[in-house]
Protein backbone atom coordinates (compact mmCIF):
# COMPACT_ATOMS: atom_id res chain seq x y z
CA UNK A 1 0.00 0.00 0.00
CA UNK A 2 2.93 2.31 0.69
CA UNK A 3 4.03 1.90 -2.92
CA UNK A 4 0.56 2.91 -4.10
CA UNK A 5 0.52 5.86 -1.72
CA UNK A 6 3.90 7.05 -3.02
CA UNK A 7 2.76 6.64 -6.61
CA UNK A 8 -0.39 8.68 -5.96
CA UNK A 9 1.74 11.44 -4.45
CA UNK A 10 3.93 11.44 -7.55
CA UNK A 11 0.87 11.76 -9.78
CA UNK A 12 -0.39 14.68 -7.70
CA UNK A 13 2.90 16.46 -8.33
CA UNK A 14 2.69 16.34 -12.13
CA UNK A 15 0.73 19.62 -12.34
CA UNK A 16 1.00 22.73 -10.16
CA UNK A 17 -2.80 23.09 -10.02
CA UNK A 18 -5.31 20.65 -8.59
CA UNK A 19 -7.97 21.94 -11.03
CA UNK A 20 -7.15 23.18 -14.53
CA UNK A 21 -10.11 22.47 -16.79
CA UNK A 22 -9.06 21.32 -20.26
CA UNK A 23 -9.38 18.31 -22.54
CA UNK A 24 -6.04 18.90 -24.28
CA UNK A 25 -3.75 17.06 -21.85
CA UNK A 26 -5.91 13.97 -21.43
CA UNK A 27 -6.48 13.79 -25.19
CA UNK A 28 -2.71 13.70 -25.79
CA UNK A 29 -2.18 11.02 -23.15
CA UNK A 30 -5.04 8.88 -24.45
CA UNK A 31 -3.57 9.10 -27.95
CA UNK A 32 -0.29 7.67 -26.58
CA UNK A 33 -2.36 4.87 -25.01
CA UNK A 34 -3.92 4.05 -28.40
CA UNK A 35 -7.22 5.79 -27.59
CA UNK A 36 -8.78 3.41 -25.06
CA UNK A 37 -11.73 5.81 -24.63
CA UNK A 38 -12.86 4.81 -28.13
CA UNK A 39 -13.02 1.12 -27.15
CA UNK A 40 -15.53 1.31 -24.31
CA UNK A 41 -19.11 0.04 -23.92
CA UNK A 42 -22.05 2.38 -24.35
CA UNK A 43 -21.92 5.06 -21.70
CA UNK A 44 -24.28 6.61 -19.17
CA UNK A 45 -22.75 10.00 -18.36
CA UNK A 46 -23.85 11.90 -15.24
CA UNK A 47 -23.40 15.62 -14.57
CA UNK A 48 -25.00 17.95 -12.03
CA UNK A 49 -24.33 19.62 -8.70
CA UNK A 50 -26.01 17.24 -6.25
CA UNK A 51 -26.85 13.54 -6.38
CA UNK A 52 -24.40 12.37 -9.03
CA UNK A 53 -22.71 9.73 -6.89
CA UNK A 54 -25.95 8.37 -5.41
CA UNK A 55 -27.62 8.22 -8.83
CA UNK A 56 -24.62 6.37 -10.25
CA UNK A 57 -24.66 3.93 -7.34
CA UNK A 58 -28.39 3.24 -7.74
CA UNK A 59 -28.04 2.62 -11.49
CA UNK A 60 -25.00 0.40 -10.96
CA UNK A 61 -26.82 -1.72 -8.39
CA UNK A 62 -29.91 -2.10 -10.61
CA UNK A 63 -27.76 -3.25 -13.54
CA UNK A 64 -25.68 -5.63 -11.42
CA UNK A 65 -28.87 -7.14 -9.96
CA UNK A 66 -29.91 -7.72 -13.58
CA UNK A 67 -26.71 -9.76 -14.13
CA UNK A 68 -25.07 -7.14 -16.33
CA UNK A 69 -21.37 -6.33 -16.20
CA UNK A 70 -20.76 -2.70 -15.29
CA UNK A 71 -17.73 -0.44 -15.38
CA UNK A 72 -18.13 2.70 -13.25
CA UNK A 73 -15.94 5.72 -12.57
CA UNK A 74 -16.76 8.15 -9.80
CA UNK A 75 -15.07 10.83 -7.71
CA UNK A 76 -14.24 11.79 -5.07
CA UNK A 77 -13.92 8.64 -2.96
CA UNK A 78 -15.06 8.17 0.63
CA UNK A 79 -12.28 6.05 2.14
CA UNK A 80 -9.78 4.95 -0.49
CA UNK A 81 -9.12 5.77 -4.12
CA UNK A 82 -9.93 2.21 -5.27
CA UNK A 83 -13.62 3.12 -4.86
CA UNK A 84 -13.39 5.33 -7.95
CA UNK A 85 -12.74 2.37 -10.26
CA UNK A 86 -15.39 -0.35 -10.61
CA UNK A 87 -14.28 -2.90 -13.20
CA UNK A 88 -16.89 -5.47 -14.26
CA UNK A 89 -18.83 -4.97 -10.99
CA UNK A 90 -15.78 -5.10 -8.66
CA UNK A 91 -13.67 -2.44 -6.97
CA UNK A 92 -10.13 -2.61 -8.30
CA UNK A 93 -7.51 -4.20 -6.04
CA UNK A 94 -4.49 -2.28 -4.74
CA UNK A 95 -2.20 -4.47 -6.84
CA UNK A 96 -4.06 -3.91 -10.11
CA UNK A 97 -4.52 -0.19 -9.44
CA UNK A 98 -0.80 0.21 -8.77
CA UNK A 99 0.09 -1.66 -11.98
CA UNK A 100 -2.27 0.40 -14.15
CA UNK A 101 -1.28 3.75 -12.64
CA UNK A 102 2.43 2.95 -12.87
CA UNK A 103 2.03 2.13 -16.56
CA UNK A 104 0.00 5.28 -17.26
CA UNK A 105 2.61 7.39 -15.44
CA UNK A 106 5.34 5.84 -17.58
CA UNK A 107 3.46 6.56 -20.82
CA UNK A 108 2.74 10.13 -19.70
CA UNK A 109 6.52 10.66 -19.36
CA UNK A 110 6.28 13.40 -16.71
CA UNK A 111 4.23 15.71 -18.94
CA UNK A 112 2.10 18.22 -16.96
CA UNK A 113 -1.34 16.75 -16.26
CA UNK A 114 -3.68 17.06 -13.30
CA UNK A 115 -4.24 14.18 -10.90
CA UNK A 116 -7.88 13.92 -11.98
CA UNK A 117 -6.98 13.85 -15.67
CA UNK A 118 -4.35 11.13 -15.35
CA UNK A 119 -6.55 8.96 -13.13
CA UNK A 120 -9.42 9.42 -15.60
CA UNK A 121 -7.13 8.31 -18.43
CA UNK A 122 -6.16 5.32 -16.30
CA UNK A 123 -9.83 4.48 -15.79
CA UNK A 124 -10.47 4.48 -19.54
CA UNK A 125 -7.40 2.31 -20.11
CA UNK A 126 -8.35 -0.29 -17.48
CA UNK A 127 -11.97 -0.33 -18.69
CA UNK A 128 -10.80 -0.96 -22.27
CA UNK A 129 -8.92 -4.07 -21.09
CA UNK A 130 -11.96 -5.66 -19.44
CA UNK A 131 -15.43 -6.58 -20.73
CA UNK A 132 -18.59 -4.82 -19.55
CA UNK A 133 -22.09 -4.31 -20.91
CA UNK A 134 -22.40 -0.70 -19.72
CA UNK A 135 -20.09 2.09 -18.58
CA UNK A 136 -21.28 4.69 -16.05
CA UNK A 137 -19.28 7.90 -15.68
CA UNK A 138 -19.67 10.67 -13.13
CA UNK A 139 -18.19 14.06 -13.99
CA UNK A 140 -15.74 15.51 -11.52
CA UNK A 141 -16.45 19.20 -12.10
CA UNK A 142 -18.79 20.85 -14.60
CA UNK A 143 -19.16 18.88 -17.79
CA UNK A 144 -17.98 20.55 -20.98
CA UNK A 145 -14.29 20.54 -20.04
CA UNK A 146 -14.38 17.70 -17.51
CA UNK A 147 -11.87 14.96 -18.33
CA UNK A 148 -14.64 12.34 -18.62
CA UNK A 149 -16.14 14.34 -21.50
CA UNK A 150 -13.47 13.06 -23.87
CA UNK A 151 -15.71 10.04 -24.52
CA UNK A 152 -17.63 9.83 -27.79
CA UNK A 153 -20.24 7.07 -27.26
CA UNK A 154 -22.62 8.73 -24.81
CA UNK A 155 -25.88 6.75 -24.87
CA UNK A 156 -27.65 8.53 -21.99
CA UNK A 157 -26.84 11.91 -20.43
CA UNK A 158 -28.21 12.31 -16.91
CA UNK A 159 -28.47 15.80 -15.44
CA UNK A 160 -28.92 15.64 -11.68
CA UNK A 161 -30.00 18.64 -9.62
CA UNK A 162 -28.05 21.76 -10.59
CA UNK A 163 -27.20 24.55 -8.16
CA UNK A 164 -24.38 26.98 -7.45
CA UNK A 165 -21.03 25.19 -7.36
CA UNK A 166 -17.42 25.91 -8.36
CA UNK A 167 -18.44 29.33 -9.64
CA UNK A 168 -14.81 30.34 -10.16
CA UNK A 169 -14.60 27.66 -12.87
CA UNK A 170 -18.17 27.30 -14.17
CA UNK A 171 -19.55 30.84 -14.01
CA UNK A 172 -21.37 33.05 -11.54
CA UNK A 173 -24.93 32.39 -12.74
CA UNK A 174 -27.11 29.28 -12.76
CA UNK A 175 -27.53 29.72 -16.52
CA UNK A 176 -23.77 29.55 -17.10
CA UNK A 177 -23.32 26.64 -14.71
CA UNK A 178 -26.16 24.75 -16.43
CA UNK A 179 -24.63 25.33 -19.88
CA UNK A 180 -21.30 23.93 -18.66
CA UNK A 181 -22.96 20.80 -17.29
CA UNK A 182 -25.03 20.30 -20.45
CA UNK A 183 -21.70 20.07 -22.28
CA UNK A 184 -21.67 16.29 -21.67
CA UNK A 185 -24.64 15.73 -23.99
CA UNK A 186 -23.76 14.16 -27.32
CA UNK A 187 -25.68 14.19 -30.58
CA UNK A 188 -28.32 11.46 -30.49
CA UNK A 189 -28.05 10.73 -26.77
CA UNK A 190 -31.16 10.84 -24.62
CA UNK A 191 -31.27 13.32 -21.75
CA UNK A 192 -32.72 12.19 -18.42
CA UNK A 193 -33.36 15.33 -16.44
CA UNK A 194 -33.84 15.07 -12.66
CA UNK A 195 -35.91 17.44 -10.54
CA UNK A 196 -34.67 20.98 -11.25
CA UNK A 197 -35.44 24.62 -10.59
CA UNK A 198 -37.50 26.46 -13.19
CA UNK A 199 -34.51 28.39 -14.55
CA UNK A 200 -32.50 25.18 -15.08
CA UNK A 201 -35.43 23.50 -16.83
CA UNK A 202 -35.74 26.52 -19.13
CA UNK A 203 -32.07 26.24 -20.12
CA UNK A 204 -32.37 22.50 -20.72
CA UNK A 205 -35.51 23.02 -22.81
CA UNK A 206 -33.68 25.61 -24.93
CA UNK A 207 -30.82 23.17 -25.42
CA UNK A 208 -33.07 20.32 -26.55
CA UNK A 209 -35.00 22.57 -28.95
CA UNK A 210 -31.74 23.52 -30.67
CA UNK A 211 -30.03 20.12 -30.60
CA UNK A 212 -33.10 17.86 -31.01
CA UNK A 213 -32.17 15.42 -28.23
CA UNK A 214 -34.92 13.24 -26.81
CA UNK A 215 -35.53 14.14 -23.16
CA UNK A 216 -37.30 12.59 -20.18
CA UNK A 217 -37.85 15.09 -17.36
CA UNK A 218 -39.07 14.96 -13.79
CA UNK A 219 -42.61 16.43 -13.53
CA UNK A 220 -43.43 16.13 -17.25
CA UNK A 221 -42.51 12.43 -17.65
CA UNK A 222 -42.46 11.07 -14.11
CA UNK A 223 -42.88 12.21 -10.55
CA UNK A 224 -42.89 10.82 -7.03
CA UNK A 225 -46.24 10.51 -5.25
CA UNK A 226 -47.68 8.90 -2.13
CA UNK A 227 -44.55 8.31 -0.09
CA UNK A 228 -44.92 6.23 3.08
CA UNK A 229 -42.50 4.93 5.70
CA UNK A 230 -41.19 2.08 3.57
CA UNK A 231 -42.44 2.71 0.03
CA UNK A 232 -42.90 5.38 -2.60
CA UNK A 233 -44.70 5.52 -5.95
CA UNK A 234 -43.52 6.78 -9.31
CA UNK A 235 -46.30 8.09 -11.53
CA UNK A 236 -45.57 8.44 -15.24
CA UNK A 237 -47.23 10.69 -17.79
CA UNK A 238 -49.40 7.74 -18.90
CA UNK A 239 -50.87 7.75 -15.34
CA UNK A 240 -49.37 4.35 -14.53
CA UNK A 241 -48.24 4.21 -10.89
CA UNK A 242 -45.58 1.79 -9.68
CA UNK A 243 -44.57 1.12 -6.07
CA UNK A 244 -40.90 0.86 -5.03
CA UNK A 245 -39.21 0.24 -1.67
CA UNK A 246 -37.45 3.27 -0.22
CA UNK A 247 -33.64 3.25 -0.40
CA UNK A 248 -31.51 2.65 2.67
CA UNK A 249 -29.92 6.09 2.26
CA UNK A 250 -31.63 8.76 4.36
CA UNK A 251 -33.14 11.94 2.98
CA UNK A 252 -35.99 12.82 0.65
CA UNK A 253 -33.48 13.82 -2.03
CA UNK A 254 -32.44 10.15 -2.30
CA UNK A 255 -35.96 9.29 -3.52
CA UNK A 256 -35.43 11.68 -6.43
CA UNK A 257 -32.00 10.19 -7.14
CA UNK A 258 -33.46 6.67 -7.07
CA UNK A 259 -36.36 7.68 -9.30
CA UNK A 260 -33.86 9.05 -11.85
CA UNK A 261 -31.97 5.74 -11.72
CA UNK A 262 -35.20 3.76 -12.20
CA UNK A 263 -36.23 5.83 -15.23
CA UNK A 264 -32.72 5.35 -16.66
CA UNK A 265 -32.85 1.57 -16.21
CA UNK A 266 -36.31 1.42 -17.78
CA UNK A 267 -35.03 3.30 -20.82
CA UNK A 268 -32.10 0.89 -21.10
CA UNK A 269 -34.63 -1.95 -21.09
CA UNK A 270 -36.42 -0.32 -24.04
CA UNK A 271 -33.08 -0.26 -25.85
CA UNK A 272 -32.75 -4.03 -25.43
CA UNK A 273 -30.74 -4.36 -22.24
CA UNK A 274 -32.00 -7.19 -20.02
CA UNK A 275 -33.12 -5.30 -16.93
CA UNK A 276 -35.33 -6.87 -14.28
Amino acid sequence: MNSLKNLLEELEGLHPKYIDLSLTRIEKLLKKLNNPHLKLPKCIHIAGTNGKGSTLSFIKNILIESNLKVHAYTSPHLEKINERFIIANKIISNKKLFEYLKYIKKINANKPITFYEITTAAAFYMFSKNYADVLILETGLGGRLDATNIIKNNLISIITKIGYDHQEYLGKSIKKITKEKLGIIKKGSIIINAKQSQIVNQEIKKYTQINKNKILSYESDWKIINTSKDYFYIKKNNNIKTMYPKPNLNGEHQLYNLSTAIITSEYLKKLGYRIH
